[in-house]
């Protein structure tokens, strides 16, 4: 009996706490819209999201004497959360902060789950998704398929870039080619960089130019490093690879924009090692695999599930090899990872 009352104590004690703390920051909050409401604010302009904290942002003013200027802006209770990227309308305030009083249409959306599978917003307004991977850690195919269907969900073109090529050696070489040699043959864009050296970064400063540019991929493969042999001066910090691992530790902890001093924008994105994509069809994910597309609606069958059906187009392409086994395994991956109401 003693047991069951103390668990009704701690439930109680839990919960009491979680109000308090949840009432204290709505007060902080009423607080600093009501100083800015009361105050005079500035004319409505427009602005560029160009990083996110918590319940404030940071908006680059776009127009107007406030040009290039950067401001920390709070978020009017009715609007939809906001992202890097997103451009917005808001108003300046007496106190050195601004409110964001409007969000302007996106034309297009990165999205990822988070922790507990609900769908959020990673960048906007992208109209580039660059795919980061290393030699170190170990890519993996399956993981760079993720972010390829989530950019044709997106209708994001992808861009495949290798950074610290100077780490391939003789025991990796064969493997890292064997891979990247698909990715060639399906006609994506791939480029061979190495952010330390300085090899190849002119030319993906090239690439990069005039594109609104996200930069995703797991931690450690060098995101940051590329960040600040693009922009010198921008200083991102830079994480070690965990010597018991072998994977990255994570050093960019919220996106942010940077502007390319010959126009365009690169967005920085919190590094990640998995990329769910549960909110995605079994349709959509046959969509990113783009050399499905000319075979999809062949099968035998009209619900074919492309596993051992006779008359399968995917399967006899495969067997063609027209179809390589590594992305047949990603799909089947893939697949295997929707909710089982998707597939």
């Amino acid at each position: 009996m003693a047991k069951r009352q103390l668990n009704r104590r701690q439930n109680w004690r839990i919960e009491k706490i979680q109000g308090e703390r949840a009432a204290r920051a709505a007060k902080r909050e009423s607080q600093a819209e009501q100083i800015l409401e009361g105050g005079d604010l500035g004319p409505e302009q427009t602005g560029l999201v160009i990083a996110h904290f918590g319940v404030q942002v940071e908006v680059e003013a776009l127009e107007g004497p406030q040009a290039g200027q950067v401001f920390r802006c709070h978020l009017r209770a009715n609007l939809p959360a906001m992202v890097t990227g997103d451009r917005v309308v808001w108003r300046s305030g007496n106190q050195g902060i601004g409110v964001i009083v409007a969000q302007l249409p996106r034309s297009s959306e990165l999205c990822r789950p988070d922790t507990r599978g609900q769908l959020k917003p990673v960048a906007a307004n992208v109209d580039l998704i660059v795919i980061v991977f290393a030699p170190l850690p170990e890519p993996h195919a399956n993981l760079i398929d993720r972010y390829l269907v989530a950019a044709e969900h997106a209708g994001i073109r992808p861009l495949l870039l290798l950074n610290k090529a100077d780490l391939i050696d003789e025991q990796n070489a064969v493997a890292l080619n064997a891979m990247l040699a698909v990715y060639r043959q399906l006609g994506y864009p791939l480029r061979e960089v190495s952010a330390h050296q300085g090899d190849g970064m002119e030319q993906l400063k090239r690439l990069l130019d005039g594109h609104v540019s996200v930069f995703v991929g797991q931690s450690g493969v060098g995101k940051s490093s590329l960040v600040n042999s693009l922009l010198p001066g921008v200083d991102t910090r830079v994480g070690a690879l965990s010597e018991l691992t072998g994977k990255g530790t994570h050093t960019t902890t919220t996106a942010r924009l940077f502007h390319f001093p010959g126009g365009g924008e690169l967005i920085d994105s919190p590094g990640i090692r998995e990329f769910g994509l549960v909110h995605v069809s079994r349709e959509d994910v046959e969509a990113g695999f783009i050399e499905f597309h000319d075979l999809l609606g062949h099968c035998r069958f009209r619900d074919c599930k492309h596993d051992r059906e006779p008359g399968c187009a995917l399967l006899q392409a495969l067997e063609d090899g027209r179809i390589q086994p590594q992305r047949m395994a990603s799909y089947r991956h893939i697949l295997a990872s929707l909710p089982q109401a998707e597939y």
